[in-house]
């Protein structure tokens, strides 16, 4: 008999963190070792426990699922991301990416679905929703960009930080999305007002966006 696959599942909701745990363990070939309802417990269960699959919120209290998750692929390399979460916005999908995830579902995904998602990223697979998966592909199939950068006078960061800001985020967001302390994100936003002649946030968004940098958020 081969060995069942351990997922450990990370939700701070209990209620949706039980559907999931009952849908999985009920799967001959999947075995739920752990539950965390935070970020900071599930690198704990993960270094504990290692699981060959982490079910992983995106919103969670303390870290965030992306936070979490760059610390799971540090300490556990073994065990794979799966993002399951209601954000559908393409910053947080390359986020999600960026810090090593393997999977990205929306939580309104079919219980079949999820079940797959969870033995292809077990197979080192690479696994998305159906509309984030052609978001993914709208991303790639872009025409490549000028090789002359937006604003030059900016680093890269800072780049990434104003087009966060001009779409919309918060100072939070950027951190958490960025993985960098707020401190941090302060300085980066007070040197692009600097270097790019601006008061404040609105006017940097209206350059920005005059750039072609970022878009409004979308409204659910």
């Amino acid at each position: 008999m081969t060995d069942r696959l351990r997922v450990l599942v990370v939700d701070d909701h209990p209620l949706f963190r039980f559907g999931v745990c009952t849908l999985l363990a009920a799967e001959p070939a999947i075995e739920v070792v752990g539950e965390a309802a935070n970020g900071t417990q599930a690198v704990s269960a993960a270094v504990a426990l290692h699981p060959d699959v982490v079910v992983m919120d995106l919103h969670l209290p303390d870290l965030s699922g992306i936070q979490a998750t760059r610390h799971i692929v540090a300490e556990c390399p073994e065990a794979g991301v799966l993002m399951l979460t209601m954000a559908d916005e393409s910053e947080s999908v390359f986020a999600a990416m960026r810090a090593g995830a393997r999977g990205y579902l929306l939580k309104d995904a079919e219980p079949d679905e999820i079940i797959r998602a969870v033995q292809a990223v077990a197979r080192r697979e690479a696994i998305f929703g159906p509309d984030i998966a052609n978001r993914v592909l709208g991303f790639f199939n872009q025409p490549l960009p000028s090789t002359e950068p937006v604003f030059p006078e900016l680093t890269t960061r800072e780049r990434e930080v104003l087009e966060l800001i001009a779409s919309g985020h918060s100072n939070a967001f950027i951190a958490s999305t960025l993985c960098l302390s707020p401190k941090t994100v302060r300085n980066h936003i007070s040197n692009v007002f600097s270097k790019l002649h601006v008061a404040d946030r609105a006017e940097a968004i209206v350059r920005a966006r005059d750039a072609g940098l970022g878009s409004p958020p979308a409204r659910h």
